[in-house]
């Protein structure tokens, strides 16, 4: 194998590792818009949940009981 030929080689090597960077990349960044919008909701429900369970009559916030063993 020549030169030339192993640095062509090299080059389309490079160029795929860059492509495939690229991609990946965007794949990331998908998935982190993803998990922000997730959370947000994540956090509207449970606040939803929250007052609900506060406003039931007779009812104590879960976050305010003691835990059995205590």
């Amino acid at each position: 194998m020549s030169d030339t030929d192993r640095i062509t080689e090299l080059e389309m090597q490079l160029a795929h590792t860059t492509r495939l960077c690229e991609e990946l990349s965007d794949v990331v960044a998908e998935q982190a818009g993803r998990i922000d919008k997730l959370e947000r909701k994540l956090l509207i429900l449970s606040e939803r949940a929250a007052t609900e369970e506060a406003n039931r009559p007779g009812s104590v916030v879960l976050g305010d009981q003691r835990p059995p063993h205590w």
